[in-house]
């Protein structure tokens, strides 16, 4: 161990890990403040943290599993050129349900669809880690597959993914808050989402869209809903 954190080119990858991780959490983040925001205020902040811990422990499991993480990218059948590989088959079911999933919030946002039953609180409670869990690891397929790649240390790879989860519950919270301070961001989360989610199941259908233009385009929305909050903020006052 000693010799690790002796040697340079371990720091490096470790950073070139963590901010990896990071970028690739953004969207997680907007998700996880979304899909929390429908529980009781009271019970968010626990949601969102218990969420996290969820997908730490199975992301490290997975950095365990290295072996079987490979055989993810190994074709299951062929057809017409195309190999399907249980990666493929993830990532296209993970982004229909993020597509299915913020397109339904859009929808309630729009038609003013009244929140759950509060007898359903509970279910709702779990259900909502659930997501958070199974919605990371289909975010972090990707980014563990690619740190297996980068690292040839297994410690490296645990500790950029813990400091990456610890960086994403400390941003959870104040981005939950601006998110729902700001409705209109809300929605643009939203399509955000939508976005993400036809690149994870485009993906998996071995069409790659470099995530550098989803999230040039998402700076250069949040930019512009930077300027409208500052206009309205301006008139009130």
């Amino acid at each position: 161990m000693l010799d690790l954190l002796a040697d340079p080119s371990v720091w490096l990858s470790f950073l070139t890990l963590t901010v990896l991780e990071v970028v690739l959490g953004i969207d997680n983040v907007i998700f996880i403040s979304i899909a929390a925001s429908k529980l009781p205020a009271d019970r968010r902040a626990r949601a969102r943290f218990l969420g996290l811990v969820g997908a730490l422990i199975l992301r490290v499991a997975l950095l365990f599993s290295i072996t079987w993480i490979m055989t993810l990218t190994r074709p299951l059948v062929t057809v017409a050129h195309f190999d399907l590989t249980w990666r493929d088959l993830i990532l296209v079911a993970g982004g229909l349900f993020l597509i299915w999933k913020a397109s339904t919030e859009i929808f309630a946002e729009v038609e003013g669809t009244a929140p759950e039953p509060h007898a359903k609180a509970g279910a709702g409670f779990w259900g909502t880690i659930l997501q958070i869990m199974v919605l990371d690891l289909i975010f972090s397929l990707d980014s563990v597959i690619t740190a297996v790649g980068i690292a040839d240390h297994l410690e490296v790879m645990v500790a950029a993914v813990t400091v990456a989860i610890v960086l994403m519950m400390l941003a959870s919270e104040p981005i939950a808050d601006f998110i729902e301070a700001h409705p209109s961001t809300k929605m643009l989360a939203l399509a955000f989402l939508v976005m993400v989610g036809m690149a994870l199941a485009a993906d998996g259908l071995h069409y790659h869209i470099d995530r550098g233009f989803i999230y040039a385009a998402m700076i250069f929305a949040g930019g512009v809903e930077a300027l409208n909050l500052i206009r309205q903020k301006r008139k009130k006052g």
